[in-house]
């Protein structure tokens, strides 16, 4: 991501479009030949969760703990990338600047503290699964925590159609957002509940 800023500036410049802000962002075909460095993304972004996942499946031997250690490895990751930028280029500001915090399928946006909120769940509930890997989770549990992600995922391009037509993000849909964690949270809950 920083690496795209840093080619992107002259572009934005040229475009008239501020030089150091991520929003709003560029049209494709604004890009050029640098179009490529769009699709090279998306390919890395593919890439980073094929190894997530493959690190959840060398430490695992069955689908709830592979669920688990991947949960703690992509929180894990995604927690250390914003506290690394922090460190090294003392971005973000705050945990309210808005990012571009995905773009497969479509751009997710959100506050920096949203991703890192899912994060904090994410490790948590991968290491409780990974401690507590029960004989059965009830079906209430994957329900609930199936539409957690979903509504955390909904909140999260909530605007894309209008972020990828030039738009800024001005609302984070935290009604959405909350409902999908606290569903999330209490599915880990009952999953956790289930005798060993």
């Amino acid at each position: 991501m920083v690496y795209l800023r840093a080619l992107a500036e002259p572009l934005r410049a040229a475009a008239g479009y501020p030089r150091n802000d991520l929003f709003p962002l560029l049209p494709a075909n604004a890009l050029g030949p640098f179009l490529i460095l769009g699709k090279i993304e998306l390919v890395r972004e593919a890439a980073t969760l094929i190894m997530l996942a493959a690190v959840g499946l060398a430490a695992s031997s069955t689908f709830r703990s592979w669920l688990a250690a991947f949960s703690l490895a992509f929180g894990a990751w995604d927690v250390t990338f914003y506290l690394w930028l922090r460190v090294l280029i003392g971005w973000p500001k705050s945990l309210g600047t808005w990012d571009l915090l995905f773009l497969l399928p479509v751009p997710w946006t959100g506050p920096v503290i949203a991703p890192v909120i899912v994060s904090a769940s994410l490790i948590f509930g991968g290491i409780l699964g990974l401690k507590r890997q029960p004989s059965r989770v009830a079906p209430i549990a994957w329900a609930l925590l199936g539409a957690g992600g979903v509504l955390v995922f909904v909140s999260f391009i909530w605007d894309w159609q209008r972020i990828v037509a030039g738009g800024m993000p001005e609302h984070f849909p935290w009604a959405i957002f909350l409902s999908g964690e606290i569903a999330g949270l209490i599915g880990l809950a009952v999953a956790s509940r289930r005798p060993v």
